[in-house]
């Protein structure tokens, strides 16, 4: 640690970290009410999301060579239905790609 760029690297990086987490209460105060834009994001942006990480991670599965996308498939079946089950994020999203790798690493 021998180069102080990263000294300045690592402070930068903690500056902004702290204006994004202040900069909401900043901006709309403790006693102002929130605005209904941010109220709707706020319900519909984790959603959006989600469907995005899907579409990601899918791009590349190729349906026509093996394993045809049974290993994902499987993860996207367990994070759904441990989704409907327990209505836990955390769980579902973990053991999917637990799954999903355990499968990879050791049965395709």
């Amino acid at each position: 640690m021998n180069n102080p760029a990263v000294i300045w690297y690592v402070l930068v990086a903690a500056v902004v970290t702290a204006a994004l987490r202040f900069a909401p209460f900043l901006i709309f105060g403790r006693g102002k009410e929130t605005p209904e834009l941010i109220l709707y994001l706020g319900k519909v942006l984790p959603f959006a999301i989600m469907g995005m990480l899907v579409v990601y991670c899918m791009k590349d599965v190729s349906f026509l060579t093996a394993p045809f996308g049974i290993p994902e498939a499987i993860g996207c079946l367990i994070v759904a239905v441990l989704h409907i089950w327990k209505r836990n994020t955390l769980l579902s999203i973990a053991a999917g790609t637990v799954s999903y790798m355990l499968m990879v690493q050791f049965i395709f």
